[in-house]
């Protein structure tokens, strides 16, 4: 079981087309990305990605985040 308070969590969208590629945002435990938080070039990729859901992207995922 996962600790959501001491867990980060990312909100991932994954290439359908490369699977090493997609963009990755910060996100709660229920996927919600705080757009005040992020700057404008992560926000301007969050708002592409959310386009590309189906066309270049899949849909998004929540997951821990790896990054501390």
């Amino acid at each position: 079981m996962i600790d959501s308070t001491l867990t980060r969590f990312e909100l991932r969208f994954q290439s359908l087309f490369d699977s090493g590629r997609g963009y990755a945002f910060p996100c709660d435990p229920k996927g919600q990305v705080d757009l005040d938080l992020l700057s404008d070039r992560a926000r301007n990729n969050y708002l592409y990605a959310r386009a590309m859901v189906g066309r270049e992207l899949a849909v998004p995922a929540v997951r821990p985040s790896s990054l501390h």
